[in-house]
């Protein structure tokens, strides 16, 4: 393809938590970059997804999903998602298929009214309803706002997924490449293999305690004449109980939590790796500005 013809932008993918923003970008680009979990407000920073193709390049921004925050994390978490919105090509606002809107999509609707940027509407979960429910669901959300196009997908099962990235092309200006062609994502080693660690946590434990965790890799090693990494990370959590729930009787949980990070860790660096993890309890933590800022969440 010829550089004057060649397209490349920015997208910002917004939404209430738990929507499947994150499920959706692992999809169009074609590989995890982004942990996900049943559980909302997974994701905390804005983490950048790469699709390249040789006729054009597509960064897409994930972003946390934009609510009511308590603390200064979460204040931290939606300043990040609404950030995203300025200076892209390309806005997506993620729902679901619905017969009546909720006052958080509502939110995000007027939010989105103030901005210039084209803004696609897609409608998840399209596997679990009808043709009816759809079309109805349509129709609600096209009275919201004049979005550019609205299209009903399911982030799971890839449906519509083809049509999403062939929408966006259309939107997308001419421009350069701005990454290599086999990178997937921008984020430092080190920041994805601490969402890795998180994200094990958020799976594996069925309590609120994974909302007051957060993971820290404080070494990153590689062994001279050894194909192995020693990496060594910090979890933070609230209370001297959640260090108890996530360490499990005997160190079980903990352990187990080691073992599924380090496979998912393993398949990301290409390597074998030994992963030391230590439980730390730090109260309050989502309330100290200078410890957000160390867990490399910044605004």
């Amino acid at each position: 393809m010829a550089e004057d013809t060649f397209k490349s932008g920015f997208v910002s993918i917004v939404g209430r938590p738990n929507v499947g923003k994150s499920t959706l970008l692992n999809h169009l680009v074609g590989e995890k970059v982004v942990i996900t979990s049943k559980k909302p407000q997974t994701t905390r920073n804005a983490i950048h997804g790469i699709l390249t193709t040789e006729n054009y390049q597509i960064i897409f921004i994930d972003t946390p999903g934009i609510h009511k925050p308590r603390n200064k994390l979460g204040e931290y978490m939606v300043e990040t998602a609404i950030k995203a919105l300025r200076e892209v090509d390309v806005v997506v606002f993620m729902s679901e298929i619905q017969k009546q809107v909720g006052p958080g999509d509502l939110y995000i609707v007027e939010t989105l009214k103030k901005i210039k940027t084209p803004v696609i509407a897609l409608l998840n979960k399209k596997d679990l309803k009808n043709q009816d429910e759809i079309e109805e669901s349509v129709s609600v959300f096209s009275n919201l706002m004049k979005f550019y196009r609205i299209i009903p997908i399911s982030a799971l099962f890839g449906i519509n997924c083809d049509k999403v990235t062939k929408t966006l092309v259309e939107l997308l200006p001419l421009g350069p490449k701005y990454y290599p062609e086999n990178m997937v994502t921008n984020q430092p080693e080190q920041l994805i293999v601490a969402e890795l660690i998180r994200e094990k946590i958020l799976n594996l434990i069925e309590q609120e305690v994974p909302h007051g965790t957060a993971v820290e890799v404080v070494s990153f090693d590689t062994q001279e004449n050894k194909d192995i990494i020693h990496i060594s990370a910090n979890i933070y959590c609230e209370k001297e109980s959640h260090k108890g729930i996530i360490i499990g009787k005997g160190g079980r949980k903990l352990k187990e939590i080691g073992t599924q990070a380090r496979q998912d860790i393993e398949n990301l660096l290409g390597t074998k790796v030994f992963l030391d993890l230590w439980v730390k309890v730090s109260k309050n933590w989502r309330e100290k500005e200078g410890m957000i800022r160390n867990l490399g969440y910044r605004v």
